[in-house]
């Protein structure tokens, strides 16, 4: 599966998702600045990203953990995910995302 990343500078990133792997290792793994400070507990806000409109209905809800985080977050937008809580699958191929400021 595919992810279509927007660095912080907007420059465009496609990435080889791997099943089962979170999009913030996908990330992380690629070079790109995601700080992913809990390693992917859900535990920070570190890993956020804007998915894009058209993707944002097709993922799972969020949990209440992910919730509480991003409500301490900073720049979140409606479309804000963490990223560790996203899966990659197959039904996510060519997801796009947008790191979020920092």
């Amino acid at each position: 599966m595919k992810i279509i990343a927007t660095d912080r500078k907007g420059d465009l990133h496609t990435l080889e998702g791997r099943d089962g792997w979170s999009v913030m290792e996908i990330l992380r793994d690629a070079g790109l600045p995601v700080a992913a400070e809990c390693g992917g507990a859900c535990a920070c806000a570190t890993c956020q990203v804007y998915v894009d409109p058209e993707w944002y209905d097709r993922l799972p809800p969020k949990s209440d953990a992910e919730t509480d985080m991003l409500d301490m977050a900073i720049a979140v937008e409606p479309t804000s995910r963490l990223s560790c809580q996203i899966t990659c699958a197959p039904e996510l191929d060519g997801i796009k995302v947008t790191i979020a400021p920092e």
